[in-house]
């Protein structure tokens, strides 16, 4: 009998250590899994890069400078698009400063989105989306200026929903209106409206700009508005 009880207590001993070890592997893979959803949300929103920007002294909406200057200029532009962001960081300051801000020039954004077309997450329309609930708080042009200032190519998954939320909250925007907005879908028929009218001017590429009736590119954007304003 005594050797049948410690045959016993052996077998329960050792049930017990083999029930210890599953407990500690399962608590091992929980941790594990634990890291790697914090390590995905920390990639999720990477760091955001301030632009250094002088805006337009005076700004209405997705316009800029005054709505009585001679010359107005319509920009068709995607928010993932190379060449946009070219144009943002090389040329629109001199625009600003030299023709914006004397008044010479009436200029307006228009959404031009289609280099998200057939992605499961369209970041170009997104994007858009995003910057028309910003202009709710009256900051289209800081929400855009830091779309471009964080561009990182095309359908490379950088604007994603939680970065543009981010980008809102970067800003001291009201996050929990600008969160609503955005799910809401409330401008996602507009920003098709406005890539069906860059369409119907003749506007096939971005940027492009619309001028006295002309669709013309960043290189000869200049050498017409001062046609105009020579008129």
């Amino acid at each position: 009998m005594p050797k049948r009880e410690e045959i016993k207590r052996k077998r329960k001993k050792n049930s017990q250590s083999s029930n210890l070890t599953v407990i500690l592997i399962i608590a091992a893979f929980a941790i594990v899994a634990v890291g790697m959803v914090i390590l995905s949300q920390i990639k999720a929103t990477p760091k955001v890069t301030m632009p250094e920007r002088t805006l337009a002294a005076q700004r209405d909406g997705l316009n800029m400078g005054d709505p009585n200057a001679k010359v107005k200029v319509t920009e068709f532009a995607d928010f993932q698009c190379p060449a946009c962001v070219s144009y943002w960081s090389e040329l629109e300051p001199t625009i600003i400063q030299n023709y914006i801000d004397t008044g010479k020039v009436y200029f307006t954004y228009n959404p031009f989105s289609f280099l998200g077309q057939g992605q499961a997450w369209d970041e170009s329309s997104k994007a858009a989306e995003a910057a028309y609930c910003a202009n709710e708080q009256k900051n289209f042009w800081e929400y855009r200026d830091l779309i471009f200032a964080n561009h990182n190519g095309e359908n490379q998954g950088v604007y994603t929903h939680d970065v543009l939320v981010a980008y809102a909250k970067e800003l001291g925007l009201d996050t929990k209106a600008f969160t609503a907005c955005f799910d809401s879908g409330k401008y996602t028929q507009q920003v098709l409206d406005d890539s069906n009218f860059a369409a119907s001017v003749g506007s096939t590429f971005t940027p492009s700009f619309l001028i006295d009736g002309q669709v013309v590119n960043a290189n000869e954007l200049l050498p017409k508005i001062e046609e105009l304003l020579n008129k």
